[in-house]
């Protein structure tokens, strides 16, 4: 069946424009949100968690928006895994790339998050600075894995480690002057984490983003992509200034302000599937029931 689904979408994405293959994976995301009953709970218990200000009928529609915006990002990945690099390059702008320019080739940190855009967003990098450095956790589907795997290194012998890998070959990448795609905004544990507010919740938020700073002189550059008309835009902010510093908890709560600053600009965009509060502090119980 997965293998059917993969042809299936190899198929529309050769003999349909794009704009079809976005309807059709809207579409599938309407249809997902009422199917996925578990994944629609996390996403209303998120959503209740960061914006308590919202109706319980604000929420619910802010949720289907977001499936309907995951489907449609689900479907770019036939962008993303067979596209040209003209292709790719066509659906996903890149807005401030002036910021960029006077960091290549240094110790250079591209800080992104789950936005649903955010695997369009790394693809369209690697057109352009590749060869990159990156980490990722593999997919339980091989095929899935294999094609993701692939799409990453297409345009460039990009070096991918796994997250059982260690952070130490990323560090010696960094050093050389590969440019990294980190997202650090998602729940991993109490490993190598504080718990720092994020909407007003404490959530277990990793200190990477300050201690690789440190530990490579690496420039920190904000990246974030947005869906927009067709395709994506991915943006490249300033470079942080005095950052890191030696305080890592104000390092990482500077991170989480960013984030949220940006979900709220976009908020249906960001990934709400995901327990991102599933760790809590000592005693206290699970949010999600």
């Amino acid at each position: 069946m997965k293998y059917f689904g993969v042809v299936l979408l190899w198929v529309m994405w050769k003999v349909f424009p794009i704009q079809v293959l976005n309807w059709v994976g809207e579409n599938m995301g309407s249809i997902l949100y009422f199917l996925a009953r578990e994944r629609r709970h996390i996403g209303a218990t998120n959503l209740r968690l960061c914006f308590p200000e919202m109706d319980t009928l604000a929420r619910e529609a802010l949720l289907k928006r977001h499936f309907r915006a995951f489907g449609r990002a689900a479907l770019f990945e036939a962008v993303c895994w067979w596209g040209s690099r003209e292709e790719i390059a066509r659906l996903v702008k890149i807005e401030g790339m002036e910021h960029i320019q006077a960091h290549l080739g240094e110790p250079l940190i591209l800080f992104s998050t789950h936005f649903v855009g955010v695997s369009a967003g790394g693809i369209r990098l690697t057109c352009e600075f590749a060869p990159m450095v990156d980490i990722y956790s593999p997919i339980k589907n091989a095929l899935l894995n294999r094609l993701a795997h692939r799409a990453r290194q297409r345009f460039g012998q990009s070096e991918l480690y796994s997250r059982s890998e260690g952070i130490r070959p990323v560090l010696k990448a960094v050093k050389r002057g590969l440019p990294f795609y980190y997202l650090p905004d998602m729940d991993y544990g109490r490993k190598d984490a504080i718990f720092l507010p994020l909407f007003g919740v404490q959530a277990a938020t990793i200190t990477g983003l300050s201690r690789m700073a440190r530990a490579t002189s690496a420039t920190v550059m904000p990246t974030i992509s947005r869906q927009q008309g067709n395709g994506y835009v991915i943006r490249l902010y300033p470079a942080w200034e005095n950052f890191p510093t030696d305080d890592i908890e104000a390092d990482t709560r500077r991170m989480n302000a960013f984030i949220e600053e940006r979900i709220r600009e976009m908020p249906e965009q960001y990934f709400w599937l995901h327990k991102r509060f599933k760790t809590r502090p000592q005693g206290e119980a699970s949010l999600y029931g």
